[in-house]
């Protein structure tokens, strides 16, 4: 799976400031905690276990680029 495909675009960074504004004046603990939640979120509605271990996989080696 192809994870450098852009399927926001253009809305990319419409999105990425939402993201931001929902982040805004949250202490470390509850904007970590939102994060959590978030990913919690998007994993039910994405739905396939394979699917987001492929995600989990590409984000932890993005981290180790």
């Amino acid at each position: 799976m192809n994870y450098s495909d852009d399927k926001l675009s253009p809305k990319q960074d419409d999105f990425y400031n939402a993201l931001m504004d929902a982040h805004s004046g949250l202490p470390e603990a509850e904007s970590h905690a939102l994060n959590a939640r978030l990913v919690l979120l998007m994993a039910n509605q994405i739905g396939d276990l394979e699917t987001l271990k492929q995600l989990l996989a590409a984000a932890r080696d993005y981290v180790n680029d």
